[in-house]
């Protein structure tokens, strides 16, 4: 910014007067900065839990920002968005997430080597707490080139 305080006579002749201006280069800098951080950031917070996902030549869908995401680990332990639940209270987690939720959607990241009971028990937990739609997590398996 600049000013110009001049002790002059005051009269209208004085040609000292500047404009005051706001740089806003440091802003935008700043601003393009910020916008770098969330681009690389947000892909990196859907996975949370690190699983081995099964391969599927099925075309993927994109997964909204409210949505609930079940990882199952290869150990067979569940984790909920990144906090892990047990197998007793996966029922009363689920009923208490999906309570006021007008879209009862469940997306389910299970590791490939997990035990297909486990994936069930956790089917069946969301479906008693009033899931509608259940949609697995798979990795796009590349077409074979011809």
């Amino acid at each position: 910014m600049a000013f110009n305080l001049a002790s002059g006579s005051g009269g209208d002749d004085d040609n000292t007067d500047q404009m005051a201006e706001i740089n806003i280069i440091p802003l935008v800098d700043v601003m393009l900065v910020l916008l770098i951080i969330f681009m690389v950031t947000a892909p990196l917070s859907i996975g949370g839990i690190n699983v081995n996902l099964p391969l599927s030549r099925a075309k993927g869908v994109t997964v909204t920002e409210d949505r609930v995401v079940l990882s199952i680990a290869p150990s067979g332990r569940y984790f909920i968005e990144k906090m892990e639940v047990s197998a007793a209270a996966l029922d009363e987690r689920f009923k208490a997430i999906y309570q006021h939720r007008k879209k009862k959607e469940l997306y389910i990241r299970a590791d490939k080597g997990v035990i297909y009971g486990k994936v069930v028990d956790a089917m069946a937990a969301a479906k008693l707490a009033g899931v509608t739609k259940i949609s697995m997590l798979t990795q796009v398996q590349d077409a074979p080139k011809r």
